[in-house]
């Protein structure tokens, strides 16, 4: 049995080990949570690229002692060229290539903005320098190829190899890398290290801008130079729901953060007493399948959304929603399901500042464009739009698209603070209502609710089906009772499967102590000081 993490000087918790020992260690030299975040999440775009990359995009949580949580949108807009007649003579966007490669890669712009949101009136600002030195020493002395890495290559090699600049980074002699080969990326530590002298801000209105929009141009891309020197990331009020302990926020749309309040909200006004049995996994499978109902005729970009989400968060709207639900039958699924690779990850500093955040390519190596001037994997988020012009999501110049990323944060009375999160499209508000409930609800020690057997409604990454898919240790007399209710089960071969996500946890507690758990499906850690 793994043990929950516990220091008392901060803590960052991330899918790969080198991310949060990075975090940890601007921690130790006086960071703030935020700046351990920048650190963190630029060399886990180094040492998990076919889960994240500074080309992608990015949304942040956090809260500070005394203070409401605030909430960065640094999700990029589809080019001002992306018309659906740009795609004439297609059924769909092309998920991947120049044509996948849409919308404005954010998250730099995210990082910036943190960066000013958290600047510290008491104590210098640690250099941008000092961040980005580890992701840079990764990049330009090597990585391990992960398992992750080398599987999900070899599963996608018939789609990527031919697309523009991905075999010159990703591949050998045309082939997967092996687990245990080891990757350099020199063009991108050339670009981490321009940033750390020129500023983030150099990869929208500066020289690296001109040369990324330069070679979009020239591959085929709609993006320009413009779109770059248009796009600021967003502070944006959080939805947040009360329960009888706590309150939990996320991101609004274009985020799916709304389902995942709405799960935890539905669920709790089932009023289940006891964790991980029949009333448990039923109710939270029921739960799901009403939010993500709401979600897909809600959730688009957030100047399209035809309700008013934090309306649908009121204790009468979910009670009608929980209503519904029969406790000893399931509901006929599935429906449409978005896919998506992502990472998750945590930091809590001495003062008690959270941050709970979030980056993604959307798919695994995203539109598998690597720019060869300056070696960053381009994102394909844009091809969740659709071409049908009545879609909610339909594609229009400017509009950002629909995100399963959303990254979640409770406030309980009680003085705690608790950031959480997961990659794994679909299963992002699934995971968040495992751990949160199996935590908060039920007992459970932190690192027990993240390493406890999960369930997966729908698809994720890799993944086309949607039927119910367990982990192969749930108790056979709970899977065969889901069977008897109607839920169409398959039960995985794995104890511990990729399927589920990498999920990630923080508590900190009012005398200060801060617990951590990160996933054993994935190559990450809790590092604290």
């Amino acid at each position: 049995m793994q043990h929950t993490c516990q220091a008392l000087g901060g803590m960052v918790v991330a899918p790969h080990h080198l991310a949060a020992q990075a975090g940890r260690d601007v921690l130790r030299d006086g960071g703030n949570a935020v700046e351990a975040m920048v650190a963190a999440a630029a060399t886990i775009a180094v040492v998990y690229p076919q889960m994240n990359s500074i080309g992608g995009d990015a949304f942040w949580l956090v809260h500070g002692p005394g203070q409401a949580p605030w909430a960065i949108d640094a999700s990029g807009p589809s080019a001002a060229l992306a018309e659906r007649r740009f795609y004439a003579g297609h059924a769909s966007i092309p998920s991947r290539g120049p044509q996948a490669a849409l919308s404005v890669a954010g998250t730099l712009a995210g990082w910036r903005l943190a960066l000013q949101r958290a600047a510290r009136a008491s104590a210098p600002a640690l250099p941008l320098e000092r961040l980005l030195r580890d992701a840079i020493g990764h990049a330009r002395h090597g990585i391990v190829v992960s398992d992750s890495q080398a599987e999900l290559t070899r599963a996608k090699l018939a789609e990527l190899r031919s697309v523009h600049g991905f075999a010159d980074v990703f591949l050998r002699d045309g082939q997967a890398p092996r687990a245990g080969d080891i990757l350099r990326q020199g063009a991108l530590a050339d670009t981490l290290a321009h940033l750390a002298r020129c500023g983030l801000d150099d990869f929208y209105r500066g020289s690296l801008g001109a040369l990324i929009g330069a070679e979009l141009e020239r591959i085929g891309s709609p993006l320009r130079r413009a779109d770059l020197l248009g796009y600021q990331a967003e502070l944006v009020e959080p939805l947040r729901l009360r329960l009888a302990d706590c309150t939990l926020y996320n991101l609004p749309p274009s985020t799916q953060g709304l389902a995942s309040l709405m799960i935890l909200g539905i669920f709790e006004q089932l009023g289940v007493r006891e964790g991980e049995g029949f009333a448990h996994l039923h109710g939270l499978i029921e739960a799901t399948k009403r939010a993500f109902s709401v979600r897909a005729r809600v959730v688009t970009d957030r100047g399209r959304v035809p309700l008013d989400p934090q309306g649908l968060l009121q204790p009468d709207r979910l009670a009608e929603l929980a209503a519904a639900i029969d406790p000893g039958r399931a509901l006929p699924w599935p429906q449409p399901a978005a896919p998506g690779d992502t990472i998750w990850m945590g930091a809590i500093d001495r003062d008690g500042c959270a941050v709970s955040f979030i980056q993604s390519t959307y798919w695994e190596f995203g539109s598998g464009v690597v720019l060869r001037d300056t070696g960053i994997t381009w994102q394909n988020r844009g091809i969740s739009f659709s071409l049908d012009a009545a879609d909610l999501n339909a594609l229009e110049p400017g509009r950002k698209p629909f995100h399963t990323l959303n990254p979640a944060l409770a406030l309980f009375d009680d003085g705690r603070s608790m950031p959480y999160g997961t990659m794994g499209g679909e299963g992002q508000p699934q995971t968040q209502a495992a751990v949160f409930t199996r935590y908060a609800r039920f007992g459970m020690p932190l690192q027990q609710a993240v390493d406890a057997p999960r369930w997966l409604l729908g698809r994720t990454w890799g993944d086309a089906s949607t039927n119910l898919k367990l982990e192969s240790r749930f108790d056979p007399a709970l899977v065969r009772r889901l069977r008897e209710a109607g839920h169409d089960v398959e039960l995985l071969t794995q104890a511990y499967s990729d399927t589920m996500g990498h999920a990630g946890a923080l508590v900190r507690h009012a005398d200060g102590r801060i617990e951590g758990a990160a996933d054993p499906r994935s190559d990450g850690a809790a590092a604290g000081v």
